[in-house]
């Protein structure tokens, strides 16, 4: 099982020196990557996540100037809520500019509210995401791209630079609408904030309609040995393995970079 950690990208922990010591961190422990999460604005009236949170490309893109080689991703982008062509070229660039770095973790959010603000469809969230990963692999495949779809369409357009490589898509989300563009479109699926009994029938549906090891199930969890007993994770992480999960997202809930970095530290001792 490959782990990752997530950056503080978030709340009062969050700010460029905590960015890059975090992702220096997380490369010097063997994590496996660093991830961001993203949400482009905050009704106030939401008291989840914190406000307070730097664009997550931006912040991927300063992890990867001030790294070498661990791993970044995005759990999960909210796709809907961006333009698609414009954001194909900055997943493309930022991949490229890491030396192929890059997981692409997709979701649909949650947030009408949020929706509304950006002056998005909530209702057609679903169908946008379908069709945004469609047009992702068009344009970082061809050159010059053509596409035509119920909400974008155009002709014999030219995004560059490409990734790197084929740039893996992790869908995240619940019920069978995520299990459906998972194994349709995805190169991997990722859960969020389940148990290991939990994700076992999960992983076990996933197999049978995605056999080859390359479609990547990963979790999300708020494994934090400072606020948790560390048995309990090191268990789970036994556990998580015998379901078939692959890969594993920590998030901390610390609000010093110090208690930060010893989370990782502790975490690294545990799990790695």
């Amino acid at each position: 099982m490959r782990v990752g950690i997530h950056l503080p990208q978030y709340g009062s922990v969050a700010g460029a020196d905590a960015i890059t010591r975090a992702a220096q961190h997380a490369e010097q422990l063997g994590f496996a990557d660093v991830w961001v999460s993203d949400h482009t604005v905050h009704p106030a009236k939401q008291d989840y996540p914190s406000p307070y949170l730097y664009d997550p490309l931006l912040t991927l893109t300063w992890a990867a100037a001030v790294t070498e080689r661990v791993g970044l991703g995005t759990s999960v982008l909210v796709v809907p809520t961006h333009e698609p062509l414009a954001l194909a070229n900055r997943l493309a660039s930022l991949d490229s500019l890491s030396g192929g770095r890059l997981v692409l973790g997709v979701g649909v959010g949650w947030s009408e509210a949020e929706y509304a603000a950006l002056g998005r469809d909530f209702r057609t969230r679903g169908r946008r995401l379908d069709e945004a990963i469609d047009l992702f692999r068009t344009v970082w495949r061809d050159d010059p791209a053509s596409f035509h779809g119920e909400f974008t369409s155009f002709d014999d357009i030219r995004v560059l630079p490409q990734p790197v490589g084929p740039m893996p898509i992790w869908v995240g989300g619940h019920g069978e609408a995520a299990h459906r563009r998972a194994v349709q479109r995805g190169d991997g699926f990722q859960l969020i904030g389940v148990t290991p009994e939990q994700a076992a029938p999960v992983v076990q549906r996933l197999r049978a309609e995605q056999p080859e090891p390359s479609f990547t199930i990963s979790l999300r969890t708020g494994w934090d040995p400072q606020g948790m007993d560390p048995s309990r994770i090191a268990d789970e992480r036994v556990a998580y393995a015998e379901a078939g999960v692959q890969h594993v997202v920590a998030a901390p809930w610390r609000r010093s970079l110090d208690d930060w970095l010893r989370s990782m530290d502790l975490l690294a001792e545990l799990v790695l």
